[in-house]
């Protein structure tokens, strides 16, 4: 029984919203994938926003890019007061070279970039209160909707960078496979992800409790990966406006969870993970960086530019 009634421990949490809602925070999600899998559509449905650049889809003229480039753009959204600072990665050109080899060398070789420049302003003396976070919180791995099994090239990629990032692999256009071919395609993937031993997230080891554990399972045993169509185009259907794909045979709407599971994987990385993604890669991924910068390293940060370009180089 309380001695003297109400304390008001339980205001922390309002403490909390107020000071981030002054901040605001950053969200960094890099997209993956063979041009034409609808990746830039599929963000800017995520957001309700053109927020991807439209970079990746080339003229006919021009030559597809010969390697992988990379591009940052950043955004910032409002939303009930809540301000993020969105940062969508586009990896335009990957995968679409006939000799495909080694193509996620620049993707990784990006993604510890910017650890090492998280790791260079915290080991800094006069460090910034607040240090920008460019570090990338979540990589959507786009597959292509052949209903056969993933290409070697998406194993590779997937095997190298799931040690370095948060994966979410989606299955790009999945309007074009039929109810049945969907749902087997699913189980092929998580199959071949399992058998070569590839951890998407929200990955096993780091479910915290027993509810985390019961959640997580859930999407990793139905979910993943999710089947999505995207779409920026709005459409009338019995008088709502909904977001959608029009075909001869009617239209496809992007939130109708009978259409497509669009609205999951909006609900899982927005509503429900976020915060979550983002620890974890502060937590799990940038940790492991930084340790083992400061064991090659004898503890101390690169006193100069050569070390440090060989150091990012051999890791």
């Amino acid at each position: 029984a309380s001695l003297l009634g109400y304390i008001g421990i339980d205001t922390i949490i309002e403490q909390m919203r107020k000071k981030t809602m002054k901040t605001g925070f950053d969200f960094n999600i890099m997209v993956v994938g063979q041009s034409g899998l609808g990746k830039s559509t599929l963000v800017n449905t995520l957001f309700k926003s053109q927020v991807s650049c439209k970079s990746s889809g080339w003229n006919r003229e021009e030559k597809i890019p010969k390697t992988v480039e990379i591009k940052a753009i950043g955004h910032v959204i409002e939303e009930g007061g809540v301000k993020m600072k969105l940062t969508v990665i586009d990896t335009p050109g990957f995968g679409d070279q006939i000799n495909n080899e080694n193509c996620w060398e620049p993707i990784e070789k990006y993604i510890n970039e910017q650890y090492e420049k998280f790791l260079k302003e915290e080991v800094n003396i006069a460090r910034k209160k607040r240090i920008p976070d460019t570090r990338v919180h979540c990589c959507l791995y786009f597959i292509s909707p052949t209903g056969h099994s993933l290409r070697p090239l998406d194993l590779e990629f997937m095997k190298h960078l799931s040690k370095v990032v948060n994966i979410i692999p989606v299955i790009a256009k999945a309007d074009t496979m039929t109810l049945e071919e969907k749902t087997e395609f699913k189980q092929r993937v998580r199959k071949e992800l399992e058998v070569n031993g590839i951890e998407f997230y929200p990955q096993k080891e780091f479910d915290e409790d027993l509810e985390d554990k019961t959640e997580n399972d859930k999407i990793r045993q139905e979910s993943m990966p999710f089947a999505v169509v995207g779409s920026d185009k709005e459409y009338q259907v019995n008088g709502k406006r909904v977001l959608g794909r029009k075909t001869p045979w009617g239209i496809i709407e992007v939130e109708n969870l009978n259409h497509c599971e669009f609205a999951l994987l909006r609900d899982f990385v927005i509503r429900t993970h976020l915060q979550d993604l983002k620890e974890v890669t502060h937590n799990i991924h940038y940790e492991t960086y930084r340790a083992k910068r400061l064991n090659d390293n004898g503890g101390l940060p690169p006193m100069t530019v050569e070390t440090e370009e060989n150091l990012v180089n051999n890791l």
